[in-house]
């Protein structure tokens, strides 16, 4: 063969290869989308996977932000983006924020990401749970502390996971290891000491006036610790990351976790909100398209959002003690109410816990309670369990079509709030467990008809401790002096209404029913049978019950009371719970603060009532997880994650399937999707603005035949201190409202 040829053969295979090779990795193209914005994404050794996607606009009634993630070959669709002129970025981990650049629909462009100078800059962007995992946790082997003259920890902490609880109690109303929290002026002890007595002066955009009332709490959580020890902790966790210490990096979001599209408003004026609704949590398609609504819980402020038009608005209501209540379009922070939860039932209204008070000395202050709470010929409940003492809670109703507004003044203290499918609203807060029959009220607008509840008590004195099949086969005596009576403790969660534990007062006569007391917090119906689960906050551990009234409540209302295993050494396979949901076959989840998330199904417990049936009775139903994230050097489990709240989406209103736990990472920017079916997380991440601390969540159906553009999830930036976000120091930014949507794929549009 002439070796001329043979030269040319080669080259021109070689050419070939080469331009195969470069046709292979080159990304495709990206679509043009009229109503969006697409292009790639490419750094110093070409395209950048999953790294995020910003836009942002102040063009619109309120601040709009659109974020998505980059796919493997680089390429990102910003999808539904509204008409306006945008400034679009990259974050991502290993990065620095890209230049900002105007942008707007219809228009593709490619941007170019900047690899971050060294670790320092590259962990400025990491959540608030990988800063935390710095911190140095006290060894197992120094519990149970010894006190100030011993190892400086307070005796009344005797585990390595109770110092951790107590270590995660600021997370309950901010992130932990934000940058704020993070960086001090005065990173010794004594400036520790100093900070945590700082408080904003009344009057405060964010909080109202309980400024001193937080400082007054960070005070008394680090004495809890043992100050001197709990100080020491702090400020060596703040001087190391002064000397240039940073966490390990994050991952990047991966496989489905790159399908994710967030939508994000700016709403509620800078003031803290609570919690949102946006729909009948047992049908998702109420209130297809309508309002989403939240709490300013400190200032009782109904903030008002409309995705349909991106604007934002707002109303108030005042209650008049147990006379009624008065809708207020124009809100007065010295008139409004004093609201905590939102939640919408069958008809669309939205019910709200109002707490009646601000502080101690106006509860001191309070008229008496009605006196159907006390007069046992006035309600049945009363004769049954008699709750004086003065008017506290009303469970307030708003019609947002006729603009009506009513409330049922109650006679517990109210917490959250949960329809059931009998179309009951429940109530969680203290030890009584309490509910309002919206249709009676609606009818009737009679709280002695409408209302009803019970105290907890559990069947301890069935003769054959069996596993029990349905709930009416459970009789619980009625005469309440026949009850073993629980004791005091000092350990319950201070969110508790009551400081009481499981423990009974003396022995437990096994020929007794038994209450336990302590404050309910998260809760869901279990549309299986129509009785309510709570996570059970105090004592410690904690425990979930289940609840149902039965046919003829008071006298057949049932409780069972489920605590993680113990284990031989004292400690818990969990602890620490405050979200709880359920799946739609019954089986019962608990989000858990420790950074554990908890299945309990029912139908594996050997006892389910007698003398044992008080906790520790079922290890064999639990299972355990721990959340994604980093740990603390030396913590077995958990993580230093802060799981508030918890959604089972039985529905799909997520597009991740249906029955798929969420737990809110309150503490990593994210809510965390949990498939039980092959026990894999999904990270949620919420990039921007940073300091997503989120107490809850809604989804809704607007649109079934829409597809995953027709659903999604909301949730809401919760911190107290929103000065805590990303860009809201001045106090004009923020909180914001977050949609969470799943595609098919990154490109979808």
């Amino acid at each position: 063969m002439n070796k001329q040829f043979v030269r040319m053969l080669c080259a021109s295979t070689c050419l070939m290869a080469i331009s195969s090779a470069a046709f292979a990795a080159a990304p495709a193209a990206v679509p043009n989308v009229a109503n969006g914005i697409a292009g790639v994404v490419s750094g110093d050794k070409g395209p950048e996977a999953g790294v995020w996607v910003i836009a942002e606009t102040s063009d619109l009634p309120t601040r709009f932000v659109k974020i998505v993630v980059t796919d493997d070959q680089g390429r990102y669709v910003l999808p539904e983006l509204p008409k306006a002129k945008y400034e679009v970025w990259v974050r991502g981990y290993g990065l620095v924020d890209s230049a900002r650049v105007a942008g707007e629909p219809g228009k593709n462009m490619n941007l170019k990401a900047v690899t971050a100078p060294n670790a320092k800059a590259a962990a400025e962007i990491y959540p608030a749970n990988y800063w935390l995992s710095l911190m140095k946790i006290p060894a197992e082997n120094e519990f149970p502390g010894t006190g100030p003259k011993g190892n400086g920890i307070a005796a009344n902490i005797k585990s390595q996971q109770q110092w951790i609880q107590q270590t995660k109690g600021c997370i309950r109303c901010h992130q932990q290891g934000d940058k704020t929290t993070r960086t001090l002026l005065n990173n010794t002890p004594e400036g520790w000491a100093e900070r945590i007595t700082k408080a904003r002066a009344d009057g405060d955009q964010a909080v109202g006036n309980t400024g001193p009332e937080h400082a007054a709490t960070m005070v008394n959580g680090m004495t809890q610790f043992g100050r001197t020890r709990g100080l020491a902790m702090f400020s060596d966790y703040t001087q190391r990351i002064e000397k240039g210490e940073v966490p390990v990096a994050p991952p990047r979001p991966a496989g489905i976790e790159r399908n994710i599209v967030l939508t994000s408003w700016d709403w509620g004026n800078g003031r803290y909100i609570h919690d949102l609704t946006s729909s009948d949590r047992n049908d998702p398609t109420k209130n297809a398209n309508g309002m989403i609504y939240g709490i300013t819980a400190m200032h009782g402020y109904i903030e008002v959002l409309n995705p349909n038009t991106n604007a934002q608005s707002e109303f108030g209501y005042r209650v008049d003690g147990t006379k009624g209540v008065t809708l207020l379009e124009q809100p007065d922070p010295k008139r409004n109410g004093v609201p905590h939860n939102p939640m919408m039932d069958h008809n669309g209204k939205l019910w709200i816990t109002d707490r009646g008070f601000r502080d101690r000395a106006e509860a001191a202050k309070a008229e008496p309670k009605p006196a159907y709470c006390t007069d046992p010929v006035a309600s049945k409940y009363a004769k049954y369990w008699p709750q004086p003492g003065r008017a506290t809670s009303t469970a307030v109703e708003y019609d947002p079509k006729t603009k009506q507004i009513s409330g049922v003044p109650m006679c517990n203290n109210l917490h959250h709030l949960m329809q059931s499918t009998d179309k009951k609203m429940y109530f969680s807060g203290g030890d009584i467990l309490s509910w309002v029959d919206v249709s009676v009220w609606d009818a009737t607008k009679d709280p002695t008809k409408a209302m009803g509840w019970c105290p907890m008590v559990v069947d301890t004195n069935s003769a054959t401790p069996s596993k029990m099949g349905a709930l009416s086969e459970v009789v619980i005596t009625p005469d309440r002096e026949q009850w073993n009576k629980p004791s005091r403790a000092a350990n319950a969660d201070p969110e508790s209404a009551a400081v009481t534990t499981n423990e009974t007062a003396e022995p437990l006569d096994p020929k007794k029913d038994t209450r336990i007391t302590g404050g309910t917090y998260g809760m869901d119906v279990d549309m299986s049978d129509a009785s309510m689960w709570y996570g059970h906050t105090g004592p410690w551990p904690s425990s979930i019950v289940k609840f149902h009234p039965g046919t003829n409540p008071p006298e057949t209302c049932r409780t069972e009371v489920y605590e993680p295993a113990k284990r031989a050494n004292g400690d818990y396979e969990a602890f620490n719970v405050r979200g709880m949901s359920v799946d739609s076959k019954g089986v019962a989840y608990a989000a858990f603060a420790q950074g554990r998330l908890g299945r309990l199904d029912r139908t594996k417990c050997k006892v389910l009532s007698g003398p044992t049936a008080t906790g520790q009775h079922c290890p064999e139903g639990w299972t355990m997880w721990d959340a994604p994230g980093p740990k603390f050097a030396g913590v077995k489990e958990g993580n230093t994650d802060f799981a508030y709240l918890m959604w089972v989406d039985i529905h799909d209103t997520l597009g991740l399937g249906k029955d798929i736990p969420i737990v809110t990472g309150s503490n990593s920017d994210s809510l965390l999707a949990f498939n039980p079916k092959d026990e894999k997380w999904t990270v949620l991440r919420v990039p921007y603005p940073m300091d997503f601390h989120t107490r809850g969540m809604d989804g809704r159906i607007d649109s079934a035949a829409a597809g995953w553009k027709g659903k999604g999830v909301y949730a809401s930036y919760a911190m107290q201190p929103v000065w805590h976000q990303e860009g809201g120091e001045d106090g004009t930014s923020g909180p914001n409202i977050v949609k969470f949507q799943v595609r098919p794929t990154p490109l979808d549009f």
